[in-house]
Formats: structure tokens, C-alpha cells, sequence
């Protein structure tokens, strides 16, 4: 794409914007599989002899934010046991049979299961979810337990409660609700757990990589500790959940490494039999960052030991006393995950309405373990550059996927630099290229065309689309764990016409782009459709999209969500630039970024946030960019979005709404931010429309 565009053939009115609160996305993992093997080899007959499970309903493939999504350890966040089948229990027995089966399974609570004998934990093993149908789902008089090495399981949407033997200091009776012992990438999630003999969740001996969000706790003394352990290393997001008449650890954290607690809510109601301690504590050698949290009639609301650090930020206190401490130095929670702050303000509605179990989870057409079949494996191809898997170039996989596929491929690459361009046609659809290694820079496809380059064959130039790395014309296309880069050299070439260099190029619908690094200068991610008359969705998540020059471009309706943007310098060191330039046809959605960041090793105030490409001066087209829930950083400008090739920005559509960061402003007439009636309507479901993307 070029930086300067015709002229404009006559302006149109500005229309009105449609527009969405944020709603998370639980559509995650891979599609449906089906294979039709002797095609492929061995890798196809490996596949099937692995065998894949039946896929999981959309609730069950919701995958965890925070420290738990981070990969470490061997494990590639947490996902639960959405590889596995999906099973329904409906008593103590079939609980325990599941729970600790070395398969992975989605495990369905339908009922109220009675735990015997009372201050049981259920042993729960690798790979699984645990997950109440819908507000139906108990457990009374015991809990769950996962021990040293676990990793990867989901404990969701249930109501743990009832294990209290009448002692409110209890010393004898070690009953939790959630006890985890040297367990890592763990997810608790909209639960509800109260009144039970000791903790309501215990993390303890370097348990890692957790995230604990949107639970009520309550009417129990010792709620949430966290430590058992003189090491300093555990990890944990501790987000959106509703304290209620609770004495004490509310948590405390000791010997944490990084704490990171946000939008919470404690609360301790005058009058009642329950009176707290003290609310979030630091302690030992912990590291926490408190963020806009809410704390009402809380005694001793924070508290930190002389040997810990703790960080508050936009917290706001409402008939408290006693201790309320920070200092020292923690670390910044942006450098491990994505997040977007809710105003304090906004958090005790938000969570007294948004807390514990959901009527929406756990319910949709479950089948039980009876009716449940395993669905075919996907076929499975390998490449590797040493020559141990079955190909050397992921083209040479990509050929060998037969025309009119109609079964998911997986392309696994191995870790290593692959200079080559790919592209996936139009009739080889549902392929997944994923790389095989520790990290999505492990394994990356890179080449270094630019538009104004001549092809080696003397045909003309590669044009923007054409010096695409990769090239997606095929629907149903996902990538997940890599790098794709073009590293095309500006300044080695300043003098040439064209420096688009095109890292990825989709042209296609339903699109998903999943833990993945999209790398490059000028027209970086190039977001296309087939044709103008034909819809093209792409979805972003966990990503890293890296340029300077309209570095997000297109015509497709796109997602990209909890993804970072970063901005890079240009070629002669300067830091101006444009994140997104989309030509939107008139009638259908462009580009939504939420839940995401925007930030850079540049200057301040150098880049906007979007212009409107009007592709060869059709003035038909109906731009769009929305940016919500989002970070900015202060290289955004305070009037984030410009005119181009004679259109102006303000005939099209463009938009805020509820961004934060130095580079977020208020509303004004060159920054128009959304109602929260506009922004009903503009959010990752209706931006999508009924394609789930299911991520991992």
C-alpha cells in the first residue's frame, strides 16, 4: 500500500458509529477434525494412531489471561482439559474417576455432589477442566487438591462451600476449597467459595503461574494465602473478584515474585459477626502491583512487611482504617501479559453483578461420558530444517495438502529460521501452520521483498500483496507459536519506488492468528478480503504485530485482541508513523483492537492510531478503526487520527472508548470516544458475528 493516495472524487457525510462493550471471548481451541489419511504418509498415520478428542462446547475452550497464560515450564498457557472429551458427573465417584485420569477431559458438574468423607480434596491431575453446569454445580463438604508437577487445569463455575466444623480459628481441620501444592499454570474462575474449615484457596510451595478472576469468597476466615515456601519464585494474576466478610488473608502473599492484583473488590459490611484483619498483604520477599481496586470498611486495608515491595495505583478506600502502605519497587505486569484496567469507579457494580457462577457456562448441549466419541486425529505434517521431520520447507507442506481439503492439516514446524515466501491457496482450506518450539521466536518464517522490487524472473515488481512472507488465500487457516517477518533493508534501499514489505497477507474468512509474531516496517499485516463483495474475518490474540507506516491495513473485518501493537522507529530513526490504515467497504465492520497495547521504543506524540485508505480514490469505501479497553502509550498523538489521499477521517469511522495510558485522552471534536449505548453493539462478538475462532 501507498503512504499518498489520489485524490478524493466527492466527500460523504459522516455516518453514525456502532459500537460494543468489551465481552470476553470463551471460544477457544482448534476446529472441529476430520482427516482423510494414505494422503500424507506417516505423519497422517501418526496422527491418527495419537488420536484427538471430540471438541469441547465453546465455554470449555476459554483459555486463562493473566500470569496463567504465560508459557513456561514446558506448558503453552492454560487451557484445560479441552483437548480431551467432554463428560458430565453427577456424583462423588464419577468425579473422582475423571479428575484424576492421566487423560485430558472437560468434566461437567451437573448437580450438587456431597464430598464424604467431610474436608475431602478431590486429587485432580494434569490437563483438565472442572466446570459447574451452568449455577447448578457443587460441591459441599470438600474440595480439590493439586499437587507438585500439575499444570494446566481449569476450576470454573462452581460453588465450593460448606466444609465448617464450627471453629472459626480452626487448627485441626485443613479443609480448603482449592489447595495447590507445587502446581503451576492453574485458572480459577468465576466460583464461588465460602464457608469452609480453613482457606478457601491455599497456593502454597512455589505453586506458579495462576490466575485467580472473577470469584465471590466469603464467610470464612483464612480466604486466599499464598506462600508456604522460602523460594521467591510464584507468579500470580489475582483479578475481578469480590471479597465479602472475610477475617483475614484477603491475600496474603508471601515470598512472591510477582503479585499482581487488580480490580478487586473487598468488602466488610458494618454490623456483621465477621470483622476483617487486614485486606491485601505483602509479605516476606513479595513483589505486588495493586491496581484500581476497591476497598469499603476494610480494616488495615494494605499492609506490606519492611522486606516486601508494593505498588498502588488508582486504588480507592471508602470507610476504612488502620495500615494502608506501598514502597519500594515491583516490577510492570505489561511485560509478562496484556490487561485492561476497569475504573475504580466501576468495580463494585461490575462485580456484584459479574461474580461467581454463570448461568451461561457449562450448559450448552454437555453430553455424557455414554454418547461421547473421540473424533478423528487431525493429520499431522513435519518439517524441520535438519531433515527429521518429513519436509525442509513449510511450502513443500503446504504442497503436499491436497486440493479441496476438507479436513483440518497441521503443519508443525520446528524451531529455525525458514527463509522463504509460503503461500496457502484458495483450495486448500483449514490449515494450521504451528511452530514447534518453547517460543513463538523459536520458529520463524522471514523473507525480504518489497513492493518495488523486481521479481527474479523479470515480470515486474512484487507490488504490496506480492512481497508478502506469507500469503493466506484459504479459509479456515490458523497460526499459532511463530514469528512471520519480512526484514526487508529500507534504508540499504532509500532510494527505491515502493517500500511496502508485507510480512503476512490474508485474503480469506475466518482467519485465526494465536500466539504469533507479525514483524516488519512499512504494511506489516495486511488484512484482505478474496474480493470486495466478500467477507474476510480475521481474529487476533496473544499476538505481537510490530511496523511504523500502516503497519495494520485492509479491507477485512478484524479482531485483535489482547495483542500488543508495538511501534518502531523508521528507517532514518525518526518515530512517526500509522498504525492502521483500513478501506472498509460500506456496510461491513473494519478494525476493532481491544483489550490490547500500544506502545514502543519511540518518541512521544509521533504516531496515530489510524488514516482511512480509500484504495484507489473509491470514495464508496466506509473506513474503520475502533480502539477500546486498550493501553496507549505516549508516542500516540493527541489528535490520534489524520486525513488521507484527500479523504478525511472525520466522513468515515474511527473511535475511543475507555482507553488508558499516557497516550489515552479525553473526548473532543479531533478525538470522538464512544457512548456506552454505541458501545453496546461494538465488541469481539458482533465484530464477528457466528464464527467462533477457538483458540488454545
Amino acid at each position: 500500500m501507498t503512504e499518498v493516495r489520489g485524490r478524493a472524487r466527492h466527500r460523504r457525510r459522516g455516518r453514525a458509529l456502532v459500537i460494543g462493550a468489551p465481552a470476553v471471548l470463551t471460544a477457544a481451541g482448534v476446529l472441529a477434525y476430520g482427516t482423510a489419511f494414505g494422503v500424507f504418509g506417516t505423519d497422517a498415520r501418526a496422527g491418527a494412531e495419537a488420536g484427538a478428542a471430540a471438541p469441547a462446547p465453546v465455554w470449555a475452550r476459554a483459555v486463562a489471561d493473566g500470569f496463567a497464560s504465560v508459557d513456561a515450564l514446558g506448558q503453552k498457557g492454560t487451557y484445560g482439559g479441552r483437548d480431551g472429551r467432554t463428560v458430565t458427573v453427577r456424583t462423588l465417584a464419577d468425579l473422582e474417576r475423571y479428575a484424576t485420569a492421566p487423560e485430558p477431559y472437560v468434566i461437567v458438574v451437573a448437580g450438587t455432589i456431597t464430598v464424604n468423607p467431610t474436608g475431602k480434596e478431590i486429587k485432580v491431575s494434569s490437563d483438565k477442566t472442572i466446570v459447574g453446569s451452568g449455577t447448578s454445580g457443587h460441591i459441599v463438604g470438600g474440595g480439590f487438591f493439586l499437587g507438585q508437577g500439575v499444570h494446566n487445569v481449569i476450576i470454573r463455575n462452581l460453588t465450593i462451600r460448606d466444609a465448617y466444623q464450627g471453629i472459626w480459628n480452626d487448627k485441626e481441620h485443613d479443609f480448603d476449597a482449592v489447595q495447590m501444592d507445587g502446581a503451576h499454570h492453574v485458572w480459577i474462575d468465576h466460583n464461588d467459595l465460602r464457608h469452609m474449615a480453613d482457606g478457601l484457596i491455599d497456593s502454597r510451595k512455589d505453586t506458579t503461574y495462576v490466575t485467580v478472576s472473577w470469584n465471590r469468597l466469603g464467610t470464612n476466615n483464612k480466604t486466599f494465602g499464598i506462600g508456604w515456601t522460602e523460594h521467591v519464585t510464584a507468579e500470580l494474576t489475582i483479578h475481578h473478584n469480590w471479597f465479602r466478610e472475610t477475617e483475614q488473608r484477603n491475600p496474603s502473599t508471601d515470598n512472591v515474585a510477582r503479585a499482581h492484583l487488580y480490580n478487586n473488590l473487598l468488602q466488610d459490611d458494618p454490623g456483621t459477626d465477621i470483622t476483617s484483619s487486614y485486606g491485601n498483604y505483602a509479605r516476606g520477599r513479595t513483589r505486588m502491583v495493586l491496581e484500581n481496586s476497591v476497598f469499603q470498611g476494610v480494616n488495615n486495608p494494605v499492609v506490606k512487611d519492611g522486606t516486601a515491595a508494593l505498588v498502588q495505583r488508582g486504588n480507592v478506600f471508602s470507610g476504612t482504617k488502620g495500615r494502608n502502605e506501598s514502597g519500594g519497587t515491583a516490577f510492570d505486569p505489561r511485560a509478562f501479559y496484556p490487561y485492561t484496567l476497569d475504573p475504580a469507579a466501576e468495580v463494585p457494580a461490575l462485580l456484584r453483578s459479574g461474580a461467581g457462577p454463570r448461568t451461561t457456562i457449562g450448559t450448552a448441549s454437555t453430553p455424557t461420558p455414554a454418547r461421547t466419541t473421540p473424533a478423528a486425529a487431525p493429520t499431522v505434517l513435519t518439517v524441520a530444517k535438519d531433515g527429521s521431520g518429513r519436509f525442509t520447507s513449510v511450502q513443500k507442506a503446504v504442497d503436499a495438502v491436497p486440493a479441496g481439503n476438507s479436513s483440518r492439516v497441521v503443519i508443525r514446524v520446528s524451531p529455525g529460521v525458514y527463509r522463504e515466501t509460503v503461500t496457502i491457496p484458495s483450495n486448500k482450506p483449514q490449515v494450521t501452520i504451528e511452530g514447534t518450539g518453547g517460543s513463538r521466536k523459536d520458529t520463524v518464517l522471514v523473507e525480504g521483498h518489497a513492493s518495488g522490487m523486481t521479481r527474479p524472473d523479470g515480470s515486474g515488481t512484487y507490488g504490496t500483496g506480492g512481497s508478502a512472507t506469507v500469503a493466506v488465500e484459504a479459509d479456515d487457516f490458523q497460526a499459532r507459536n511463530l514469528t512471520i517477518s519480512n526484514d526487508f533493508d529500507e534504508a540499504a534501499n532509500r532510494n527505491l519506488n515502493g517500500h511496502q514489505a508485507v510480512a503476512l497477507r490474508t485474503a480469506a474468512d475466518r482467519i485465526l492468528l494465536d500466539g504469533v509474531i507479525v514483524s516488519g516496517d512499512q504494511d506489516t499485516l495486511l488484512l484482505d478480503t478474496a474480493a470486495k463483495a466478500r467477507l474476510g474475518r480475521v481474529y487476533v490474540t496473544g499476538s505481537y504485530v510490530i511496523g511504523n507506516v500502516d503497519f495494520v491495513f485492509g479491507r477485512a473485518t478484524a479482531v485483535i485482541d489482547r495483542s500488543v501493537l508495538t511501534l518502531k522507529k523508521r528507517w532514518d530513526g525518526t518515530s512517526a508513523g500509522y498504525v492502521t490504515a483500513p478501506s472498509t467497504p460500506a456496510g461491513r465492520k473494519g478494525f476493532l483492537i481491544t483489550r490490547s497495547t500500544v506502545n514502543g521504543d519511540v518518541a512521544a506524540g509521533g504516531f496515530f492510531l489510524g488514516r482511512p485508505w480509500h484504495a484507489g480514490g473509491d470514495a464508496t469505501l466506509s473506513p474503520q478503526t475502533t480502539v477500546r479497553d486498550s493501553v496507549l502509550s505516549a508516542a500516540v498523538k493527541r489528535t490520534p487520527w489524520t486525513d488521507m489521499g484527500g479523504f478525511s477521517w472525520k466522513a468515515d469511522r474511527f473511535a475511543e472508548y475507555r482507553n488508558t495510558g499516557p497516550g489515552a485522552g479525553p473526548a473532543h471534536t479531533d478525538r470522538p470516544h464512544l457512548s456506552s449505548a454505541e458501545a453496546a453493539a461494538q465488541d469481539t462478538r458482533h465484530w464477528l458475528g457466528d464464527w467462533n475462532p477457538r483458540t488454545p
